[in-house]
């Protein structure tokens, strides 16, 4: 039993961040402008905005503050030491949780049942949903059954990875955790190791570039006015600016 827990908490952890850094760059270098989400919006919209909305604005916070604790845990365990802000922070945790839950599903719902975006669906999606889809059930069961989280997972989780992060691991807290938990764990590290061989890559390549960037010159060497006059006489030619 040892050595299989050394496996889940030591070992599949280096070897899914080895495999996400290295597949990341090498995917980038290979086939870095192929790297997107492949968006199937044009073939359904209606379905594709309710659950992506959901799906999205849910794994952005559920994300956000699995990072926040994870970062600073004394902040986190300050903050959870008044009830009032712990049962706010759980309450709002949950209803992020549970609104990921309900898009994916949608989401998913919509990929096996339309078969337009079947057209599209590799069995790599699939599976890449269906690992998620069981990541947040197992956290909205994590949210219910192990009340307070934030607390135990800055207390106990935070260590962990932490310790992980100085090539130092210590599973003890680890190991004594409910199955349910341990699952969660595993599962987390499943996902990011998968990332470079999935359409999740996309979110890597997210263009941060364009908030910074100066805005485009459109520069006109002709008379505008005179070529988009509509009273100006129709030719066979193309006009010089199209």
């Amino acid at each position: 039993m040892n050595l299989f827990n050394n496996f889940l908490f030591i070992a599949l952890p280096y070897i899914a961040i080895v495999t996400f850094v290295v597949g990341s760059v090498q995917r980038y270098r290979a086939t870095g402008f192929k790297v997107s989400s492949l968006s199937s919006q044009f073939l359904e919209g209606k379905k594709l905005f309710f659950g992506s909305m959901l799906f999205h604005w849910g794994i952005l916070v559920v994300f956000m503050g699995h990072l926040v604790t994870f970062l600073f845990p004394t902040a986190t365990l300050a903050w959870n030491s008044n009830p009032v802000r712990l049962i706010v922070l759980e309450v709002l945790a949950f209803t992020f949780g549970l609104s990921l839950l309900i898009g994916l599903t949608g989401l998913f719902l919509r990929r096996i049942s339309n078969p337009r975006i079947q057209t599209v669906t590799s069995r790599m999606d699939l599976a890449t949903e269906l690992l998620i889809l069981a990541q947040v059930v197992l956290g909205c069961w994590i949210a219910l059954g192990y009340r307070w989280g934030a607390s135990w997972f800055a207390s106990d989780l935070s260590p962990y990875l932490w310790s992980i992060m100085k090539l130092n691991p210590q599973i003890e807290a680890v190991n004594a955790m409910p199955p349910v938990i341990k699952a969660h764990i595993v599962g987390a590290f499943i996902i990011i190791g998968v990332i470079p061989f999935t359409r999740l890559m996309h979110f890597l390549v997210a263009p941060f570039h364009y908030i910074g960037r100066p805005y485009q010159l459109v520069m006109w060497t002709w008379d505008r006015k005179r070529v988009r006059d509509s009273m100006t006489v129709w030719t066979e030619h193309r006009p010089k600016n199209n």
